[in-house]
């Protein structure tokens, strides 16, 4: 059986981690291991699992089955006692040990979970009736009861402004049962890797059973502007020479208005100019910040008189890009 990441483990943390510590953790291998940032091949799929991680562990509820249940939290039926789980799965890993012959591995109902060991000719040494005391119930005298639908998982990609200000979409999914289209509440300041969940709409109970959960997994499109970094944003900001060497007060557009950037004189290409809690919004914590990046600009054509001025600045200036401080 192939192990179980963590979510504790993913993000460094202890399992009594406060919520404050729980996000500075967070924001910190969010801004290590983002893909704008880092190359790496494994970088991406490492932004995904603490993603993943903190969404769970950032939500009380979820965090509280997750500690109870450990990976298999979301195909936990709700009204399962903690005590009777931990008992009915040493059970199934012993009987699993005793089965003999080949078999195959597979995911339930595609969902993410560890994963279980079958049988070609089905279940072996393992008594769900006598283990979970009858919740499964039985029909015709024999066989599995009433079977939680799976949870299921599908992407949504958004815009960085419907992240940031949040509102209603509708997506079309398709799946085994046909298409189906979903009406969908976009929490403001949802990030990439995070997910959204759909409480119902997923894999279909039987005979009677509770449906399972849909989780949309966030996903941001490319944006010509902005550059997104777990809640923090990066904008380009754009400097005629004079104003990066007076300084000046400027104008720059953030996902939630315009917004005004006071450059310090001197300020040369690449300088990042911090603007507080003008990143993502969150529900839960402090907002991200906004950086906006300067890029000084030359005009792409001189006037006489501006061509005059420049000669005249060359003249008297001692200054020299070139030199090493």
């Amino acid at each position: 059986m192939a192990p179980s990441r963590d979510f504790y483990d993913t993000l460094g943390v202890s399992r009594d981690v406060s919520a404050d510590d729980l996000q500075r953790a967070y924001r910190k291998l969010a801004r290590t291991y983002h893909p704008d940032v880092n190359k790496d091949p494994g970088a991406e799929e490492r932004f995904k699992d603490i993603s993943e991680a903190y969404d769970v562990l950032s939500d009380p509820d979820q965090r509280r089955r997750y500690d109870a249940f450990g990976p298999d939290f979301r195909q936990v039926p709700p009204d399962v006692d903690p005590q009777t789980w931990a008992r009915a799965r040493a059970g199934a890993g012993a009987g699993a040990g005793r089965a003999r012959g080949g078999g195959r591995r597979a995911r339930r109902g595609g969902a993410p979970a560890e994963d279980v060991y079958t049988q070609s000719g089905g279940f072996q040494d393992i008594d769900l009736e006598s283990m979970f005391g009858g919740m499964f119930g039985s029909r015709g005298g024999g066989g599995f009861g009433p079977i939680p639908g799976a949870d299921q998982e599908a992407e949504i990609e958004l815009t960085v402004e419907e992240a940031y200000t949040g509102g209603r979409r509708t997506i079309t999914l398709s799946g085994p049962d046909g298409r189906r289209t979903l009406d969908v509440t976009i929490p403001a300041g949802v990030t990439d890797g995070q997910r959204i969940r759909l409480s119902g709409q997923g894999g279909r109970g039987g005979d009677g059973a509770t449906d399972g959960d849909l989780y949309l997994v966030v996903r941001l499109a490319p944006h010509p502007r902005y550059r997104v970094n777990g809640r923090d944003i990066t904008v380009t900001l754009a400097l005629a020479p004079w104003e990066a060497a007076l300084g000046a007060s400027v104008a720059v557009d953030t996902p939630g208005g315009e917004a005004k950037v006071q450059v310090p004189p001197g300020t040369s290409s690449g300088r990042r100019l911090r603007l507080k809690g003008r990143g993502l919004p969150n529900p839960r914590g402090r907002p991200g910040d906004l950086y906006a990046e300067a890029r000084i600009m030359v005009p792409p054509k001189l006037s006489d008189e501006e061509r005059r001025l420049f000669e005249q600045l060359a003249a008297v200036s001692t200054f020299d890009p070139r030199s090493r401080p």
